[in-house]
């Protein structure tokens, strides 16, 4: 019998370790996610990838301007037209019209030729935002007073009982694999998107001449403060997420717990899908 007692108690004390360091692997996955997520949101364009950047830009300027440069054209000698007969054939026409029309057309060619500024400067501002909300966030992961009652929690079990929490923190690290795999995809994917929406800029800045045309240009700059401002509700997502699992070792049902942290970790997989279009929405953008 003290042959088997000593036995038990030291596949126990085993399995209390292996469970405990299972829950601190756990905590130490998320609060790496989320200064994963905090780092790659926050990032710009040019400072994700400058290579990538500097070639959408170079193809942007030779390919893209060139056909913006004729929409615009086309934009500005339509509005002319436009003014010319709103005037019954400029037989009532004012002479500040035309100098409102040039300044038009400096107007929209200023905001063509600085079109990849204006649109940084949008990134920049969700840059700075993203930034200081990562930094209240990353303040905020702190589980060393959970983790101080869980291992009197855990030696008060059985030892079939930790085996089975031991399985079940298992599974709870595979579903943390499968969240990785779902942010480095959103990230990444949202990263990609914003380099073929910047690359098309000057074409949606050409059309801001004009009121009828100039919904094209309105509804970009729209898309593009939700791009920059999605990675805001990613790493709200994140956060949210961080928070709601640092329940599990100071609650009293440890396994409910657990298993309560998968279905987190299915609807934070869900929300961050939803981060595109929820941004989208907000803006007004489509």
């Amino acid at each position: 019998m003290l042959i088997i007692d000593a036995l038990t108690d030291w596949i126990k004390k085993g399995m209390v370790d292996a469970v405990e360091s299972q829950y601190q692997s756990i905590f130490d996955s998320v609060n790496s996610q989320v200064s994963d997520v905090s780092s790659q949101v926050g990032q710009t364009p040019q400072g994700w990838n400058g290579n990538v950047f500097s070639m959408i830009k170079t193809l942007s300027e030779s390919v893209v301007v060139p056909i913006a440069g004729m929409i615009l054209t086309f934009v500005l000698v339509y509005e002319l037209i436009q003014m010319i007969l709103e005037k019954n054939n400029m037989h009532d026409f004012d002479t500040f019209n035309i100098f409102k029309w040039i300044f038009k057309t400096f107007v929209a060619a200023y905001l063509l030729t600085n079109c990849f500024t204006i649109v940084m400067a949008v990134f920049d501002l969700a840059q700075n935002v993203i930034t200081q909300g990562a930094g209240i966030i990353n303040n905020d992961l702190d589980v060393s007073a959970s983790m101080s009652d869980l291992r009197s929690k855990l030696e008060a079990m059985g030892v079939w009982e930790l085996i089975g929490l031991w399985l079940e923190s298992n599974i709870i690290h595979l579903c943390m694999w499968i969240l990785s795999i779902v942010i480095f995809v959103i990230v990444y994917g949202r990263m990609i998107e914003i380099y073929l929406t910047v690359s098309l800029a000057p074409i949606p800045f050409s059309t801001m001449a004009n009121r009828e045309w100039g919904q094209i240009g309105t509804n970009y700059l729209r898309s593009v403060f939700a791009l920059a401002f999605q990675g805001f509700l990613i790493l709200v997502c994140v956060a949210i997420y961080a928070v709601l699992v640092q329940t599990i070792p100071s609650s009293d049902d440890i396994h409910g717990a657990i298993w309560g942290t998968a279905g987190y970790t299915v609807l934070l997989a869900f929300a961050l899908f939803k981060t595109g279009s929820l941004s989208k929405s907000i803006f007004s953008a489509h």
